[in-house]
This record gives structure tokens, C-alpha cells and sequence, in this order.
């Protein structure tokens, strides 16, 4: 004991001079002062032959000398918190109210479609708070708060009287050792004002996240010194409230300084402790916590709901444990009682109220699932749009809520097209057992006029029995595979620039020989019925997709013809120089691919687009001004004739899409099947007419590039999802009615059906009326 006194009052010693460097303060008298009295007690100890001296004696000086070295760094705590202003935060998003909120993406309705938060919060000002909630709020967590300049010394004195001293004897009798009594707790938790906990939650979270490790984490010498006599993570926490306190004192002076009275200040800071403090259940501040708990705006509580304010504010304490729950645990119920028992006490309530309140049940509302709307793939287009709008935007102002982005996105739409790709995946599943959960596909809707994105479906809701609600990848954007015969339009297209094609040219179906895409061997090219029907109207060959006119007629126009043409609908991605550019070899995404059909069946070229607006949390809008577009570089005639060319896709008894026309359509559309090579992928994309019509696009296949099976097409596997998507849009009149395709255009297409096969008995009576009413 008495070589143990020694060693301790050594190493205490060695210290000393360190502590004033450490607390470089003004007011440095006192503490010089008690230090030299230190020093003279430790060196007495020292010159003393300590081993001859009375045990008591020796244990009186010890008693001493610790004595005297609390008092060292009680009052070096004082005059670090009270007059130390060194390396203090930035104050200014504090002041502005530049807490972490909720980032919604709007619909084109204007609804809140997406929820993006790190924090789900709701800033409230202190107006919004009612007088019950505040009430509760202070009854719970600082009875002085209105009073006191951030720190109580009240509530810091009743703290004090809590520290377990026998832990702390345990560790003054075990210095070194790591045992059960190192690592007990020597401080109380509690006893912080309303000012503390915010500084906690908003300046000093790093020092919280590393407050309960065994490291020490200040490299003073005085933190080293006091780590041996109550341990690492006691130091840890030691300093952290020396650090709160002294923030505290100065955060409520500057806030008294910019709002001019300690009233507003109090206000202020009450304000952002209701918004900062977390609730429980990803909720954060007091407006989110009664809507998720209670399904009230929390400006509508009363006194009325006393019950249910104490409820919030005493889940503060521990939202783990006080949490309003369906449960109604016992411990919840005592907690929100204990609440209205201090509210009555203080005066905020009656007793009579207050004995009314404990009578009432815990009803939280019942927490229903939410019913969500895929939307992931408009989530990653939406954050990838963002940095094109302004250099300094990304998706962390979204996260924080510093902006709200509104999306030309229809929810509904959004959520037919999730549906639809649903359903067809399901159909192809019950014929492929083995490809459950693992078939893909996307959609993507465009709006003719501006093409702005109406719904935008990167992938199916479960994939590989993982949830894809949120961020996934997105194989509208992200995706390049090959469009297959989804390509063709473009090659009839660049023909009919040129002058020399229009749809009643004869063009040759047989055998051709191409040269393969290594330049290097040559490829028979054949249809895929496997058939050659020879000389046939180039309308035929479009319908029918048939693949040996399309690279006769590639081979004519050039490859360049086509390269610049695809360039003028607006596809960017690089297409390759090779004849087989016709069948769709090279690749591009699906909303590219989408634009160009767009831009035929509009006339107009501009660019996809889903972020109509940005607004700032300042105030502050960009991105209203209305999109450029600009008529597309095409011939008026040629774009003319292959909109003709692709109505008859679905009018045409033979066209790959006529089972639009046969089941029975109630509005006409045009647009053209693909599928690549192997049957790889299906895809279909098609459209209603002009500038007021839509565009949709389908594509299903793997991720890993595997065979869909033979036969299945984009006829039979895409088509019967854009079916249901353009009917449940137009049928929900979510859009305005579909246009009417022009009545020259019809009337040649029927002229042709009529010369074609109506002497070839073709057409049955009910066929032949039909056409008539087109």
C-alpha cells in the first residue's frame, strides 16, 4: 500500500506541469495556484521515507493529494467550459435550421411519390409545436430550461450525487488491472438540459460514436493520466461532456446574440431539439414521430392528448423501450405515466387531467405496409439527372432534403407498367417452370410532345427472391443489348429518304449472302418462318419483319445512310459499320431505342427527360422553363411513309403485331416486334400518332444473356404487355384520348389490304367492315 502510495503520487506528480498547458484559459491564477500546492504535498510525500511512516498518515496524505488534484480539475473544467472558445463549430447551418429532412421525387401530379431521406424528419418551428407537446417536452427533459443558459447546475448537482463511488474506490484500488470492477461505470447517464442533448445529436456526433470503446480517444496527457485511474471509455465520456457543457454555454449566447432576447433563443433551440431528436422506427423529431405513431399531425394535438404527448416525449429517454406500440408493454405504459405525473407536478396539467390521461389505452396507429410503387429505375434516373442540372447538385442534397424534385413520372402509369411486366413475366414463367424469379425485363413510357418520362420500370419488383423496390439496376438506362428486327424501321426509314423506295416497291425476298461481322467469312441470312416469298411489296416486308429485305435494302441505302439516320432519331450510343446493323446486331438501351420511335411518330427531336423541376429549400426553382425540341432532319414524306409502314405492322394479317388489331384495340397505334438473335430478347415498341400521343417500349429477356426458347417472340412475349399498359392508360384516362391516325394513311392501307387479299378471299366479311370503318 505504502510503495503503491508512492508510485501513484509519482506518477500524479509527473502530470502536473502538463495540466496547465493542456488548459491554456484566461483566469490561469487560481489553477497556478493549487497546482504549486500539489506539487509541495506530492514532493513532501516523495522526501518523506514513506516506508516509515504510520499507515494512516500515509493514507492521509494520499487522501490529500487526491483531494487536492479533483479541486485541479474541477476548476480546470470550469475554466475550460466557461472561458475556453477555441476550435468551436460552425454555427451557420445550426442557425439556418440545416437539419437533415426528407427528399420526396413528386409526381407529375404533383403527389409525393418517393420518400429519399438519411433522416426521415420534419423540420417544425416552434410555433408548429403545441403548447401540450412543449409542456411535455420540458416536464420530462429540463424542468429549468426556459431559465437556465444551456447548462443546470441544479440538474448537474443531482448528477453528481449519483456517481457510484464505490466503483470508482474499486478502481483506485486496482489501478492497471483489466478486470469486472475496471470496466464498471463510475458517472450517471442523464442529468443534460434540452441544450446538451441537441449539441450531442448535432455537433458532437463523432465523439459519441467512439465514446463507449475501450481506446482511449484524446491524446492529452491529462486524459492518459486520469484513463488509469477510471478507465478509457470513462475518460471518453468524461471529455465529451466537458465538450457538451462548453458548447452548450456558447451555443446559447450566440443564439441570444442573433435573435436578440433569451426568450426567442429558447425558442429556437426548443425548435430544433423537437425536429433533431430521434423517435424511434427510423423517425426523427416530434412531427415524424406522431404521424408514424399516432397518424396525427402533430399540430393538432391538444390538451386532449396529453396522453399521447407524454408518450413522445418519453420515448426520448430510450425509443428502444418507450416507443408507443401495439404491444402496450407495461414498461411503456409506466414510462408515459411517470411523463404525466411530471407534468401535472410541474403545473402543466391538472391532476384531474392527468389521472384522465393515465386511464386511456396506448393506441398507436396500425402500421400497414405501405403500398409501394416500383420505382427504382426512376430513383437511379432521377439522381443520374440531377448532376446534369446544376454541376453542385447529387443525390446527398436529395437525401438531406435540401431539395424536392418534381418528375414528369404519372404514378399510375408508373404502377401499370409494374403490373403489366408482372403479369407478362408470369405468363412466360408458367411456360418456362425453370426460369421463375429469374426472367427480366423493363418498360419505359415517353410522352410523344417532349419526351418526358410518364413510367420508367427497370426490372421486375422481386428478382432472385430479392426485393428490388428501392435501388436497382436499371435496364432501362443501364442496359445495351441488341434491338434485333426493332431495328428495321430505321433501315425502311433511310430508304425512304432517299427518294427511290416507298412502300409499294418490290423488293426481293430470297436468299443473300452477307459478309459476318469479323469481315472476314460471309453468312447466309434467311427469315424466320424460313421461307422466301420472292418479289414483294416493301409494306409486306416490313410487316412481316422479313429479314433478307432488310439487309438487301441496307445494302442498297448504304450503312452510312442508316448510321446517319439512326443519329437523327436521336440514338447516341455507336452502332457498328456492318451490314448486320440491319437485323439489329448493334447494341443501345431500351430508352434510346424508345426516342427513336417516339421521334417518327412525332416528328419532333429532343431528348428524355424525367426532372421537370428542382426546388430548393431556400425557395430557390430551376428547370420550369420548357424543354427544346426541334423538328427532325427526315423528309416530311419519309417520315410520312414509315408511320404507314409501322400501322401496318398491326393492321396487316400477316404483321408481327396484328394481334393488337385482332384482340381488339379500341385505338390505333403502330409499332414493330423485335427479336435478336437466338431469341435472346423479345422486345415490342410502339406508339399512338403525333405529338399527343405516347411511346412505350418492352423488352424481356436474362441478365445473362441465355435463350428464351424457340419461339418465343417479341410478338408473343412483349407485345401483350405494351397491350395492357396502352390500354389500362388510355382506359384510366390518365392521358388525353389517343389520336386518330391521318385518313389518307388508313385509306392506303386498306386499299392495299383490299387489293392484296381480298380476291385471294383473304379477309372474311367482318375483316372487310372493318377496314371500311378505318
Amino acid at each position: 500500500m505504502r510503495k503503491s502510495c508512492l508510485l501513484d503520487a509519482m506518477n500524479i506528480g509527473n502530470y502536473l506541469n502538463r495540466i496547465r498547458s493542456t488548459f491554456s484559459i484566461p483566469g490561469q491564477t487560481w489553477l497556478n495556484n493549487i497546482l504549486a500546492g500539489l506539487r509541495i504535498v506530492l514532493r513532501k510525500i516523495h522526501d518523506s521515507r514513506i516506508s516509515k511512516l504510520p499507515l494512516r498518515k500515509c493514507a492521509a496524505l494520499f487522501l490529500l493529494g487526491t483531494i487536492l488534484l479533483a479541486a485541479t480539475l474541477v476548476v480546470a473544467g470550469i475554466q475550460y467550459v466557461y472561458y475556453n472558445r477555441n476550435n468551436l463549430p460552425d454555427l451557420r447551418a445550426f442557425s439556418r435550421f440545416d437539419f437533415p429532412s426528407v427528399g420526396h421525387i413528386y409526381d407529375v401530379n404533383d403527389q409525393p411519390f418517393i420518400e429519399m431521406a438519411s433522416e426521415c424528419r420534419q423540420i417544425t418551428q416552434y410555433g408548429d409545436i403545441p403548447p401540450i407537446v412543449r409542456d411535455a417536452i420540458i416536464a420530462t427533459e429540463d424542468k429549468n430550461f426556459f431559465s437556465h443558459n444551456g447548462f443546470d447546475k441544479s440538474g448537474f448537482a443531482r448528477a453528481l450525487c449519483k456517481i457510484k463511488f464505490l466503483n470508482l474506490m474499486g478502481r483506485l484500488t486496482h489501478l492497471g488491472q483489466q478486470n469486472e470492477i475496471n470496466n464498471a461505470a463510475i458517472f450517471p447517464q442523464g442529468g443534460s438540459t434540452i441544450t446538451q442533448q441537441l449539441v450531442r445529436g448535432y455537433f458532437l456526433k463523432p465523439m459519441m460514436a467512439q465514446e463507449n470503446s475501450e481506446q482511449l480517444r484524446h491524446s492529452q496527457s491529462l486524459a492518459r493520466m486520469l484513463s488509469r485511474v477510471i478507465g478509457a471509455r470513462m475518460v471518453n465520456m468524461l471529455f465529451r461532456k466537458l465538450e457538451e457543457i462548453r458548447l452548450s454555454l456558447w451555443l446559447e449566447g450566440e443564439m441570444q446574440t442573433q435573435f436578440g432576447s433569451k426568450r426567442r433563443a429558447k425558442e429556437e433551440i426548443l425548435a430544433r431539439y423537437a425536429s433533431l431528436i430521434y423517435m424511434g422506427n427510423g423517425q426523427y423529431g416530434f412531427a415524424k414521430g406522431a404521424e408514424y405513431y399516432f397518424d396525427r399531425p402533430l399540430s393538432t394535438f391538444t390538451v386532449e392528448d396529453a396522453d399521447k404527448a407524454a408518450s413522445l416525449a418519453g420515448a426520448v429517454k430510450s425509443p428502444r423501450y418507450y416507443a408507443p406500440n401495439a404491444s402496450q408493454t407495461e414498461r411503456v405504459l409506466q414510462r408515459r405515466n411517470q411523463v404525466l405525473e411530471l407534468m401535472a407536478a410541474r403545473g402543466f396539467i391538472s391532476p384531474d387531467q392527468a389521472a384522465g390521461a393515465r386511464q386511456r389505452p396506448i393506441e398507436p396507429a396500425l402500421r400497414i405496409k405501405a403500398k409501394t410503387i416500383g420505382s427504382s429505375a426512376v430513383v437511379e434516373n432521377v439522381l443520374q439527372e440531377l448532376k446534369s442540372c446544376r454541376a453542385d447538385l447529387n443525390e446527398y442534397d436529395l437525401f438531406q432534403g435540401h431539395i424536392q424534385v418534381h418528375s414528369t413520372v404519372n404514378a399510375r402509369i408508373q404502377e401499370i407498367s409494374n403490373q403489366a411486366l408482372e403479369r407478362g413475366l408470369v405468363e412466360y414463367e408458367q411456360r418456362h417452370p425453370s426460369a421463375k424469379g429469374v426472367i427480366q425485363g423493363s418498360v419505359v413510357v415517353l410522352s410523344n410532345s417532349d419526351a418526358s418520362i410518364l413510367a420508367e420500370t427497370g426490372g421486375r419488383q422481386s428478382y432472385r427472391g430479392r426485393s428490388s423496390a428501392n435501388r436497382d439496376f436499371n435496364r432501362v438506362t443501364n442496359s445495351l443489348r441488341q434491338p434485333g428486327s426493332a431495328m428495321k424501321p430505321i433501315v425502311y426509314l433511310a430508304a425512304f429518304r432517299t427518294g427511290i423506295f416507298n412502300l409499294d416497291s418490290r423488293v426481293p425476298d430470297g436468299p443473300i449472302l452477307v459478309a459476318d461481322t469479323d469481315g472476314q467469312t460471309t453468312k447466309w441470312i434467311s427469315n424466320y418462318d424460313g421461307r422466301f416469298k420472292g418479289l414483294i411489296t416493301l409494306r409486306m416486308a416490313l410487316a412481316e419483319s422479313r429479314n433478307t429485305v432488310a439487309v438487301w435494302i441496307a445494302e442498297q441505302v448504304g450503312i452510312a445512310s442508316i448510321l446517319k439516320t439512326a443519329r437523327n432519331l436521336g440514338i447516341r450510343s455507336p452502332l457498328h459499320s456492318f451490314v448486320s446493323i440491319a437485323l439489329g446486331a448493334s447494341e443501345l438501351n431500351l430508352l434510346e431505342l424508345a426516342n427513336a420511335y417516339r421521334t417518327i411518330a412525332s416528328g419532333t427531336l429532343t431528348q428524355p427527360y424525367v426532372i421537370r423541376k428542382i426546388v430548393f429549400d431556400s425557395g430557390e426553382v430551376i428547370g420550369e422553363s420548357e424543354r427544346r425540341s426541334s423538328p427532325v432532319d427526315v423528309d416530311g414524306e419519309a417520315l410520312s411513309l414509315i408511320q404507314e409502314g409501322l400501322r401496318g405492322v398491326v393492321r396487316m394479317p400477316s404483321g408481327t403485331a396484328h394481334a393488337l388489331d385482332t384482340y381488339g384495340l379500341p385505338f390505333a397505334v403502330m409499332g414493330k416486334t423485335g427479336t435478336t438473335n437466338n431469341f435472346k430478347d423479345a422486345l415490342f415498341v410502339g406508339s399512338t400518332f403525333g405529338p399527343e400521343g405516347i411511346t412505350v417500349a418492352v423488352r424481356v429477356g436474362f441478365d445473362d444473356n441465355c435463350t428464351l426458347g424457340a419461339k418465343e417472340t417479341g410478338g408473343r412475349i412483349a407485345l401483350p404487355v405494351f397491350r395492357e399498359i396502352m390500354l389500362n392508360a388510355y382506359g384510366e384516362k390518365l392521358i388525353k384520348p389517343a389520336p386518330k391516325f391521318p385518313v389518307d394513311m388508313e385509306k392506303r392501307i386498306n386499299i392495299h389490304l383490299r387489293d392484296g387479299f381480298a380476291k385471294n378471299n383473304a379477309l372474311n366479311p367482318k375483316v372487310l367492315h372493318k377496314m371500311d370503318a378505318w
